[in-house]
Formats: C-alpha cells, sequence, structure tokens
C-alpha cells in the first residue's frame, strides 16, 4: 500500500467537508463575488467574512492532529499536510462554482408557430357522392376507389381479382354488410307479386350539371330541385352514374347497360330508381354525359348547357320494387329500389365509349332471400 497517498486522500476528504461549511456560509450570507480588488489590494481570501477564516484554520489543525495519531493498521505512515495556499486555491475554486450556479439562466422566448393561414373547414366544406349517394368527404372519391382500413392503410375495392365483390365484406369493418347482409342488392328480379303499383311521380326539370370520373364509374351530379315521390315520401335527386353490363336482371336476362338514379329524403333514407339500357338508337341525354367526359379522373366537368333529366326515362314507366342495399361498399342495406320494367336504348357507339373505360362494373347478382317483389302492372 501507499501510506503516504492515503493519508493525502484522507486530508483532502477532511477539507472537503470544511469547504462545504465555508460554501454554505458564504451563500447565506448573500456575498456576491470573492474577487480581489484591485484599488484596495485585497486578496481572494480577505473578501471572505473574517469570522469564518478561524473556524477554518482550526477545522485543518484539528484535521492534521487526527491524521498525526498513530493507528493500528497505519504505523509507519508518513505524515500528509496541505499547506495554506492550497487551501485558499481549493476555497477560491468552489467559490467560483458557487457563484457560476447562482447566475441567472438566461431566458428563451418561443414564438408560436406560424399558421398556414388555411382555416379549419377549408378541406371539408366540399363534398362529393359516391357511386349511390352517400356524401364523403371532398377528394374521397378521388381516391381510386381507396379507402382507410381499420390500420390506417388504403383499401382498394375492385370489381375483380384480390379486392373484388368476394373479398369486400373482409377490407375493413365497415364493409361487413357485403359479406353478412341479408337483403343485399342486385338481385335476379323473378317470381314478384303482380299488383297495381302507384306510379312515380317524377319532378324532374332542366338543369346544371358536372361529370366526374370517379374511378368505379361514370356519375352525372345534378343541381338541387329534382326529385320523385313515392309511397308518399319525397327523395331528392343526387346524382345518377352508369354499371356495364346491367347489374339487376329480369328472369335471368341482363342487359348492356344501367343507370341508377340516386335519390335522399330528409331523414337520409336512400330510394334509386335503376333504367336498363339495351343496345338500340341512340340516346340523347347519355351523349350529352358523354360529350362533358373529363380529361382525367376525379375532377368534374361542368356542362355548358341545361339537362332534362326527364329525357333519360322510357315512355312507359311500370316498376318492379323490392327493398336491397347499396351495389358498392359498404352494401348499406334498407334501400328502396324501382327498376323500370322497360328499358331505354343507347347506340352500340355509346356503349363502347363507357366501354373503354370500365369494360365491366357490375356486382355479381346477390341471394334475394325470400325477399317479397313488387311487379307492378
Amino acid at each position: 500500500m501507499y501510506p503516504a497517498l492515503s493519508a493525502r486522500i484522507v486530508h483532502v476528504l477532511t477539507l472537503t467537508a470544511g469547504l462545504a461549511l465555508v460554501t454554505g456560509a458564504y451563500a447565506a450570507e448573500g456575498h456576491g463575488r470573492a474577487e480581489s480588488s484591485p484599488e484596495h489590494g485585497e486578496s481572494k481570501e480577505s473578501s471572505i467574512k473574517p469570522s469564518l477564516k478561524p473556524d477554518l484554520k482550526a477545522e485543518a489543525k484539528s484535521a492534521e492532529a487526527r491524521n498525526s495519531e498513530p493507528k493500528g493498521d497505519t504505523k509507519g505512515e508518513a505524515k500528509a499536510s496541505v499547506s495554506m495556499s492550497e487551501l485558499r486555491d481549493l476555497i477560491d475554486q468552489k467559490i467560483a462554482e458557487v457563484r457560476t450556479k447562482r447566475e441567472v439562466a438566461p431566458v428563451v422566448r418561443l414564438r408560436p408557430k406560424a399558421s398556414s393561414g388555411r382555416p379549419l373547414h377549408a378541406s371539408l366544406n366540399r363534398a362529393v357522392n359516391d357511386p349511390h349517394g352517400a356524401l364523403l368527404p371532398a377528394g374521397a372519391a378521388a381516391s381510386d376507389g381507396a379507402d382507410k382500413g381499420s390500420h390506417g392503410h388504403d383499401v382498394h375495392w375492385a370489381y375483380s381479382g384480390d379486392t373484388g365483390p368476394e373479398s369486400w365484406g373482409r377490407l375493413k369493418p365497415e364493409f361487413q354488410q357485403c359479406m353478412l347482409g341479408k337483403r343485399q342488392s342486385p338481385i335476379d328480379i323473378r317470381d314478384g307479386i303482380a299488383v297495381q303499383l302507384d306510379p312515380i311521380q317524377f319532378d324532374y326539370r332542366p338543369s346544371g350539371f358536372r361529370v366526374i370520373d370517379n374511378g368505379h364509374t361514370v356519375q352525372v351530379n345534378v343541381e338541387p330541385g329534382n326529385g320523385i315521390v313515392v309511397q308518399g315520401r319525397r327523395y331528392e335527386l343526387l346524382q345518377f352514374h352508369f354499371h356495364r353490363p346491367s347489374e339487376e336482371r329480369i328472369n335471368g336476362r341482363q342487359f348492356e347497360m344501367v343507370a341508377h338514379l340516386v335519390h335522399k329524403d330528409p331523414d337520409g333514407k336512400l330510394a334509386v330508381v335503376a333504367v336498363l339500357m339495351d343496345q338500340g338508337k341512340g340516346h340523347p341525354l347519355i351523349q350529352q354525359v358523354w360529350n362533358n367526359l373529363p380529361l382525367e379522373r376525379n375532377t368534374e366537368q361542368a356542362g355548358m348547357s341545361q339537362m332534362d333529366l326527364s329525357l333519360l326515362l322510357p315512355e312507359q314507366r311500370q316498376y318492379y320494387t323490392y327493398m336491397g342495399s347499396l351495389t358498392t361498399p359498404p352494401c348499406s342495406e334498407g334501400v328502396l329500389w324501382m327498376v323500370m320494367k322497360n328499358p331505354a336504348t343507347m347506340s352500340r357507339e355509346q356503349i363502347a365509349i363507357f366501354g373503354k373505360l370500365y369494360p365491366m362494373n357490375a356486382r355479381p347478382i346477390q341471394s334475394a332471400s325470400g325477399r317479397l317483389i313488387k311487379d307492378g302492372q
């Protein structure tokens, strides 16, 4: 072992305790500095309160006396001493540390983060309709079939492949009706009961319109003011869109296309009028829609002239009716369906134009599940 070094360590520890006592007393007395004064020639030592010096010296002497006493396991150890100059240096160092800690920390002022200048509702003040009239925030239909799943990932539903109709109910919890629902659409309309149905009261008038290719179909959004009255309730027309081939079948027969006119009542209930399309004479209103097709998806093209919506309907307006669902996710049920018994016609060229965009966008036939179907006479 190193007796001299051990003894010196003991002296340093003792001196440190003395320094702590001196520093506490120094801070308690409110001294701000212990620097020498050039004008009066004061040393750093003289700036310390005189009443503390005797105690410091006595403590140092006491420490030396204790360490000079012989100990059982350190016999013959060399004595170590601490000079007053070293003591002053240590005191000065400690005082400098205390003064540094007592300095006021600088104040940092944080500027508030600049606002983007866009109001919170700016991204919500527009709305577009999905293929069956459910209101979605602006841009929702611009996702080419994308929706957010339960984990925030994009969910793309389609009419074929891994995300086709057979998988819709598993893509997202909100789509479960597509898989579990008991009153789904479309259906093969057959075995309906023949009854005298009240005619649908169409309140259609020339209106402005906007055409959009929303990634699933060509859709026409119409101005407010058009509607129908059926079963004593008024439904406002929101939009109409197309499927190829027809989603509905009549006694097993499928048509070239179908137009779905989507209406909503004040309680949010939906009513859809389906106009079947067969190949034949060209349709002037559909040609007006094709003339205003936007050049890019998810952008609206406003029509330059008004559209007479009554031209979309066949001359004979008997219909079938049943309760069903949306034919696209989320496949919500409780939708009143009215399918025109007599089809309208489109030319081969008009059908081909839509076929270039959507060769097939029809959901497969769903089980009728014993539902009541009325066959209007």
